[in-house]
C-alpha cells in the first residue's frame, strides 16, 4: 500500500462549474454538496470521492492535497464548505510546481516519493513526477473508484 495518497483539486476531487477554483467568484455559499459561487456556479465533489476518502481513513493511509492555484484562500474555503478539509494531513496549495508540492509533503511526512500515490488531471504534472518515482494516475474526468483501484494496484 502507499504510505500517503495525494490529490489534486480542480477536475480531480471536484468540479467548480466547469472551471478552476481560482476562476470562481466569491463569496461562496452553501455547505456539503450544495456549494456555489456568487454567480451560482455549483462546486461539488465527484461522486466516488467520499467513499474513497472513507476507505483511506479505514486503511489508516494519510492523505494530502497538492494544488497549483493562484487563490489558495479560495481553495481552502471550498474545502471547508465541502466538509473535507480536515481529512487531509498535509496541504500544499499554492502557485508552484507539483514537484515542489510533493517534495514538501515528503519533508513533512517522511514518506519517500516512491511510496506516494498521486492523482491529477494534468498530464504535465505526471510527466514531472513519474521520473522521481511517484506512482501517478491520470484523472481524465474526475476521480472514480476504478481509477482509485488502478492506483492501489501500482503498489502490488
Amino acid at each position: 500500500m502507499p504510505e500517503i495518497v495525494v490529490f489534486d483539486l480542480d477536475f480531480t476531487l471536484w468540479d467548480c462549474g466547469g472551471t478552476w477554483c481560482d476562476c470562481l467568484s466569491p463569496p461562496f455559499s452553501g455547505e456539503g454538496d450544495r456549494v456555489y459561487d456568487a454567480y451560482g456556479r455549483h462546486v461539488h465533489l465527484y461522486q466516488d470521492v467520499h467513499s474513497i476518502l472513507d476507505e483511506l481513513d479505514v486503511l489508516d493511509i494519510p492523505m494530502a492535497l497538492a494544488s497549483r492555484t493562484e487563490r489558495p484562500d479560495w481553495a481552502r474555503q471550498l474545502l471547508d464548505r465541502l466538509g473535507i478539509r480536515d481529512r487531509f494531513v498535509y496541504e500544499e496549495i499554492f502557485p508552484n510546481s507539483k514537484t515542489r508540492h510533493l517534495n514538501n509533503i515528503r519533508q513533512s511526512s517522511g514518506a519517500e516519493l516512491d511510496r506516494m500515490l498521486f492523482f491529477d488531471d494534468e498530464m504535465r504534472n505526471l510527466h514531472d513526477l513519474r521520473p522521481l518515482g511517484v506512482q501517478c494516475v491520470f484523472v481524465s474526468n474526475g476521480l472514480t473508484e476504478q481509477l482509485y483501484r488502478q492506483g492501489l494496484d501500482l503498489f502490488k
